[in-house]
């Protein structure tokens, strides 16, 4: 993520998201309730006061959180050695600043850690990830290339070539996933999902985690559209659940892309008035998905300047609400913890203990299996890597309704 163009977005200091989130306290929502956090960054550029002494205050700010994701942010690179192998140096960082939380009781932060590889450099890029796998001290479980591209939208982003998802070299490289059993965390832009859907189609055997729920753009051009983008995003989701090799987060609803706006009210949001905003969205990926392949992201400290941490996952909470037991649990941490393969201090289900441990690994290295007859014992690191009609929601058998439109506003 370019530094000038996210810094423009930035709308408040991290001593100024502190005084403005202070001002809507709220008590934490099903405090016991396990969850995963997985998605976040530390030292983000734009927001290098996010450190992980900022990152604990948040996570033990009330949830119960057992362990998290790091996700690459171009933080901590190499400045020496040769430039494809840069990216390392963001692995061994934060596998070093957070070793000590591998023999806490607490939270497990960095429980995996995604880096950077440019997947462009074909069969090449084999070394790089063997390095990441070398240094991430055990817990380096894949890479996110950022391809989100849209000829009327870089706001955000500086322009990356359209097409990269299929791009030779980009699939030479690519390949070298699954070998290490790495997966890859896909970063585009709604227009792009079927770009997502055409390269699970071509490598079933590699774990694909779509972040943002597929950021629907809602901000600078895409303003005040929001009910004509809805439609085709909610199509193609529909489509890209049918590859069962893709996994959802449900997330990054706190992103200037998504025209929210909730950055620019003088006070906080609560949290029923962000569930309400957002559940449109996560329903629709729930119902394309199933729980079994959905996982709450906080995407913080990006998402932070439109809530903080304890609202956030209240509000995800509330969306988890209506679903079962069952249900919200793989939500909150299940998912994450199969796709990402955490140890953490909570059993994965409620019927964990008698899994073979071993069950954890299959998420890296999906196999072709027999479908179980329940819907309720089904898990998607034990479906066969075939389409399937994509789900409804359990609660009222509908399509999740668009949401109003917003007002327009720019990404800034």
């Amino acid at each position: 993520m370019a530094m000038s163009t996210f810094q423009a977005s930035v709308r408040r200091t991290t001593a100024e998201m502190d005084a403005w989130q202070a001002l809507a306290p709220e008590p934490v929502l099903d405090a016991a309730q396990p969850v995963v956090d997985a998605h976040h960054h530390i030292e983000l550029h734009g927001l290098p006061d996010y450190d992980l002494t900022s990152l604990r205050k948040d996570v033990g700010s009330g949830h119960n959180v057992a362990a998290t994701v790091y996700m690459e942010c171009a933080a901590h690179y190499r400045e020496n050695g040769p430039p494809a192998m840069a990216p390392v140096g963001e692995t061994e960082w934060v596998a070093a600043i957070t070793r000590d939380t591998e023999d806490r009781s607490g939270p497990r932060l960095a429980a995996g850690i995604v880096g950077f590889a440019d997947l462009l450099l074909g069969d090449a890029v084999a070394e790089v990830l063997e390095a990441h796998v070398a240094a991430g001290d055990g817990r380096f479980r894949g890479i996110r290339q950022m391809t989100a591209s849209d000829p009327g939208f870089s706001m955000l982003l500086p322009p990356r070539p359209p097409g990269m998802l299929a791009d030779d070299g980009f699939r030479r490289g690519f390949a070298r996933l699954a070998p290490l059993g790495l997966s890859f965390d896909a970063f585009v832009y709604h227009p792009q999902l079927r770009e997502v859907a055409a390269l699970a189609d071509a490598f079933p055997e590699t774990v694909i985690i779509l972040d943002h729920i597929g950021t629907p753009l809602a901000a600078g051009p895409y303003a005040g559209r929001r009910e004509e983008v809805f439609e085709p995003w909610r199509r193609d989701i529909s489509m890209l659940g049918e590859r069962l090799n893709v996994r959802m987060k449900l997330g990054g609803f706190g992103m200037f892309s998504c025209g929210f706006g909730f950055e620019d009210h003088a006070q906080p949001a609560s949290s029923a008035e962000l569930a309400a905003a957002w559940k449109p969205y996560a329903e629709t990926c729930l119902a394309a998905f199933g729980a079994d392949r959905c996982m709450f992201e906080s995407n913080f400290p990006v998402d932070r300047q439109s809530a903080s941490y304890r609202l956030f996952w209240n509000a995800l909470k509330r969306i988890a609400a209506g679903w079962s037991p069952g249900e919200r649990q793989a939500m909150l941490h299940d998912t994450a913890a199969r796709a990402y393969r955490l140890a953490t201090q909570h059993p994965s289900s409620p019927d964990a203990a008698s899994r073979p441990d071993r069950r954890r690994d299959r998420d890296a290295s999906p196999v072709r299996r027999r479908r179980p007859r329940s819907r309720d014992r089904r898990s998607a690191d034990r479906l066969p890597l075939q389409r399937s009609r994509p789900r409804r929601s359990r609660r009222s058998g509908e399509r999740a309704p668009p949401p109003p439109a917003d007002r327009e506003r720019s990404c800034g």
